[in-house]
């Protein structure tokens, strides 16, 4: 089984190696209702994920399904306008199969972005949190498995897996500009299901301060790869496990896309100061 996932990552890699304008020095993932930043990328190749061997399809709608390898304020990317998650049915090598091809290219930095519920009642809607820290509950781990050595150690250390220096820098940039930006940790759950009054207080309870259905699994790959990592979730919505109301999903791309501007621009500046 391993050696099939190798043999699939490998062909895929070689397969845009061929078509590839560049190798990119950075990796951005955007989650849901986050796609606009796309429009901002100087397209050099678009590939929808249907036309890239072994790649999974994406069956969440808010999700556009491209691979742009592009340039965004002067630096080389590539950029996934849409992702996997484990609640599609996929397992976690599956989900984080993009990563592991394009970390071949050997980039330097992962941007990974997202859509969260807000767990710190100090949060509020349309809040940018960047993730200092994640908890992963998500039911298995991509590094499962015989290790590859070729592409990381056995047992990665994830004791800084969100890079310090660089969340320095992001606060940085939304002070100069006056934009206020969250810091917590993030939990991965498995979905899809919402979150009942319960499980939210029990994941108040272990440390959390948003949670999500994906990244960690990504963030982990990327760790094992030996890329730096910067992770930004927008919290869509803030629920008190004692005063709860429903969770709908379209109020959660709502938000999300209300804040892409300003998370753009943020994301745009970033990339200009590294």
């Amino acid at each position: 089984m391993q050696d099939l996932y190798f043999r699939k990552v490998e062909e895929t890699y070689l397969y845009l190696q061929k078509l590839a304008p560049f190798s990119p020095e950075i990796i951005i993932t955007l989650g849901t209702g986050l796609s606009g930043l796309a429009e901002r990328v100087e397209k050099h190749l678009v590939l929808p994920y249907k036309e890239i061997p072994n790649f999974p399809i994406s069956t969440v709608e808010t999700h556009v399904g491209e691979l742009i390898f592009g340039v965004l304020s002067g630096k080389r990317v590539a950029l996934l306008r849409g992702r996997f998650h484990y609640y599609e049915g996929y397992s976690a090598k599956e989900v984080t199969f993009p990563i592991r091809v394009l970390s071949l290219f050997r980039p330097w930095l992962y941007i990974v972005s997202n859509a969260s519920g807000g767990l710190n009642l100090d949060f509020r809607s349309g809040d940018i949190m960047l993730i200092k820290d994640h908890i992963n509950l998500i039911p298995d781990n991509p590094l499962r498995g015989p290790n590859v050595d070729a592409w990381g150690p056995r047992f990665p250390d994830m004791s800084q897996a969100y890079d310090k220096a660089l969340r320095e820098l992001f606060k940085a940039i939304a002070r100069d500009i006056g934009e206020e930006v969250r810091e917590g940790v993030y939990v991965g759950v498995p979905g899809p299901s919402l979150e009942t009054p319960a499980e939210t207080r029990f994941l108040r309870l272990i440390g959390a301060d948003a949670v999500g259905m994906s990244t960690v699994l990504e963030v982990i790959t990327a760790i094992h790869a030996g890329l730096k990592v910067l992770g930004i979730s927008v919290i869509s919505n803030v629920n008190d496990p004692d005063n709860f109301r429903p969770i709908l999903f379209e109020e959660v791309v709502e938000v999300s896309q209300s804040v892409e501007k300003r998370l753009g621009r943020l994301i745009e500046l970033f990339l200009e100061r590294l």
